[in-house]
């Protein structure tokens, strides 16, 4: 039996059919709460329009909008998991006149009025269908047994008394196998009936998103200040990095060659002389090849060369073999090179020390204004985000630039995480 077979037998016993009858069941008297409200202030605000009232009392009731939104956002929440994000906080403009104006303008207050008007007519209209649907499915079920317990009659036409409980035009539920047809129908029904009224709830929470959370746009605006955000945070965190590592490495080393040389000026002694010059060149090495490492974590020279070529070396320098395949026409911009760039080596360096993989097929190609790169190994799988393996930071890193990382890595692998990013920043 798959999975949508055992889905639908567990409907009638399972915890969210429940809840959802629960929440209709719950949500309609507030629902009707909030319909008589809305239009009865703003019908109210309309008509004192003409006075000082009107339009602080329709301010009031844009406001109040907001309230009864956070309570039934709270309520989807907590009964049947509707997950809304909360819209921006109401701004205040100076003085009265400037609050009348930030309230009257105030777009996600009218939007949780209007959701009230339609919550009123599906939350009502739901819970009704719900009882209706839910009596009938348990009394047609049970009708063998109410049928001989209360022996019900009905007269037809012709005045021929027949020993019914159910009538279909001139069709009479009076014999037994009738009778069970019809409890087989009942159970059917109960078998069907928890999926409308779970439809009824998944609408519910559509709604909420449309009407309830904040706009695409302002979203939009949200994910743009978190990610610039963690941008200049992480700016900030390479700078003192690199400041570290500079005081603590190459201004070691160069300190340590300084002094290497000044003795060697002030020394007589051969033996001597050749011993600080061979550590002042020793110094000089490490020093070189710090800088050389840091500056290859800044921006890799081999980038200069291109995208495909730089992928080339990480490609060849990964202690897992590493089938790579990269056709970029169009070369990116900077900024979306070198993003993809330590993308790939990261992904790379995550294969090698926690999956346990054989062989990785990197493939990456640029099309439609858009550039992916796709890394799949052949590890145990279990990669996601937040396991410490740096994939959170990818994220960011992506989404400081409209990009996406999606990751497909289920227990027993295989793993296939694909980055996209726009070809210009």
């Amino acid at each position: 039996m798959n999975e949508q077979a055992r889905a639908f037998l567990r409907g009638p016993v399972a915890a969210r059919s429940w809840a959802s009858f629960g929440y209709l069941l719950i949500s309609a008297p507030l629902a009707l709460v909030g319909f008589c409200f809305t239009l009865t202030f703003l019908a109210a605000g309309t008509l004192l329009a003409i006075t000082f009232l009107g339009l602080p009392l329709i301010g009031l009731t844009v406001l109040a909008g907001r309230w009864f939104g956070r309570v039934h956002r709270a309520l989807g929440r907590a009964l049947v998991g509707i997950r809304v994000a909360d819209p921006p906080p109401f701004r205040r403009n100076p003085g009265l006149l400037g609050w009348l104006g930030a309230a009257l303008a105030d777009g996600t207050g009218w939007r949780a009025l209007a959701y009230l008007i339609v919550k009123f007519v599906l939350g009502i209209a739901g819970v009704f269908g719900a009882c209706v649907l839910w009596i009938w499915a348990a009394l047609t079920f049970t009708y063998p047994v109410w049928w001989q317990v209360f022996d019900p009659t009905t007269t037809d036409s012709e005045g021929v008394v027949h020993h019914s409980g159910l009538q279909l035009g001139d069709y009479f539920v009076e014999t037994w196998p009738r009778a069970l047809l019809v409890s087989a129908v009942g159970l059917v029904a109960i078998f069907v009936v928890p999926w409308p009224v779970r439809a009824l709830v998944a609408l519910d929470g559509v709604l909420m998103r449309w009407l309830l959370g904040p706009t695409s746009r302002r979203a939009r605006m949200r994910e743009l200040e978190r990610t610039r955000a963690r941008a200049v945070e992480d700016s900030a965190a390479a700078l003192r990095r690199i400041e570290r590592d500079l005081h603590d490495g190459t201004q070691a080393r160069l300190v340590a060659l300084a002094m290497s040389l000044g003795q060697a000026r002030e020394s007589s002694d051969p033996q001597r002389l050749r011993e600080l010059v061979g550590s002042a060149h020793d110094n000089a090495k490490e020093a070189i090849a710090e800088l050389r490492d840091m500056v290859r974590g800044i921006h890799p020279p081999v980038l200069d060369q291109g995208l495909e070529a730089a992928l080339a070396t990480l490609a060849a320098r990964s202690a897992v073999p590493v089938e790579l395949s990269a056709r970029v026409p169009r070369r990116p911009s900077p900024a979306i090179e070198t993003i993809t760039y330590f993308c790939v080596a990261e992904l790379l360096t995550n294969v090698a020390r926690h999956s346990g993989a054989q062989h990785v097929v990197v493939r990456v190609r640029e099309h439609g204004g858009r550039l992916s790169a796709v890394v799949s190994d052949d590890g145990h799988g279990g990669a996601r985000i937040g396991a410490g393996t740096g994939l959170s930071g990818l994220d960011e890193r992506v989404r400081t630039v409209d990009g996406t990382l999606t990751i497909e890595s289920p227990p027993g692998g295989p793993t296939t995480i694909a980055v996209e990013l726009p070809v210009r920043s």
